[in-house]
C-alpha cells in the first residue's frame, strides 16, 4: 500500500514536471522574452523536448533493470505521450507560424529539404503508438503490440537526424542526443538476444520494452 501511495503521488508530481517546459515556453511567448528570433526558438525548444522524452522514453526499460525499480515501467507511456505532445506542438509553430498554415508549402518543404522529411517521417510514426498506448490496446494487440513500439527506436533516431541536418554549425547538442540513443540501444542488445531464442507470453509483454 506504501509503494501504490507513492506511485500516485509521483504520477501527478511527473506529468506536472512534463509540463513545466510548455508552460514556461507560453509565459516567454507571452511576455515577448524568447529573443531576436521568438519562432526559431518556440521551434527549438518546443524539439528539444520532444526528442528529450524520446529518450527518456527509451531510458525506463534500462533504468528498470538496472535499478530493480520495476514501478518505472507505469511512466513509460507518460513520457512517450508527452514526447508526441511536444512533438506535435514543434510541427504545429513550424506549419502554422512558420509556414502560414500552407499545408502544400509544407508538403514542398518534405519533398525539398530532408531533415523536414526524417522530423515529419518520425511524427507520423509517433501517431500509431500514442493511438496504442493504452492498457486495452496493449492486451488486444499482444505480441503485436510490443513489435509496433519497437517503432520507438527508429523514431528517436530520426529525430536525432532531424536534429543534425537541421544545425548548421554546432553540432555537439544532437551529438550527445546521438549518444544517448546509441547507449540506450546498446544496453538492449544482451536482452533481445536472449528475447529472440525464447518469443514472449502474452502475459510478459506488458513488463517488456
Amino acid at each position: 500500500m506504501f509503494f501504490r501511495d507513492r506511485i500516485a503521488l509521483a504520477k501527478p508530481l511527473a506529468f506536472a514536471l512534463c509540463l513545466l517546459p510548455f508552460a514556461h515556453l507560453v509565459w516567454d511567448a507571452t511576455h515577448g522574452t524568447l529573443g531576436p528570433d521568438p519562432v526559431a526558438q518556440l521551434e527549438h525548444r518546443s524539439g528539444d523536448w520532444a526528442l528529450r522524452l524520446m529518450l527518456a522514453t527509451l531510458a525506463v526499460t534500462p533504468l528498470r533493470r538496472l535499478s530493480g525499480w520495476h514501478k518505472a515501467i507505469r511512466f513509460r507511456r507518460m513520457l512517450g505521450l508527452f514526447a508526441f505532445f511536444y512533438a506535435s506542438v514543434h510541427l504545429t509553430i513550424y506549419l502554422v507560424i512558420d509556414l502560414g498554415g500552407f499545408w502544400s508549402q509544407l508538403l514542398g518543404e518534405i519533398v525539398k529539404r530532408p531533415y523536414i522529411t526524417v522530423g515529419f517521417a518520425a511524427w507520423l510514426l509517433l501517431i500509431p503508438l500514442a493511438l496504442t498506448s493504452t492498457q486495452r490496446m496493449m492486451r488486444r494487440l499482444g505480441r503485436h503490440w510490443q513489435q509496433l513500439h519497437r517503432l520507438a527506436y527508429l523514431i528517436a533516431l530520426l529525430g536525432v537526424l532531424h536534429y543534425f541536418w537541421l544545425v548548421k554549425a554546432d553540432h555537439r547538442e544532437p551529438a550527445l542526443y546521438l549518444a544517448i540513443w546509441i547507449v540506450l540501444m546498446l544496453v538492449r542488445l544482451p536482452r533481445q538476444a536472449r528475447a529472440a531464442r525464447t518469443p514472449p507470453t502474452n502475459a510478459a509483454i506488458l513488463l517488456k520494452d
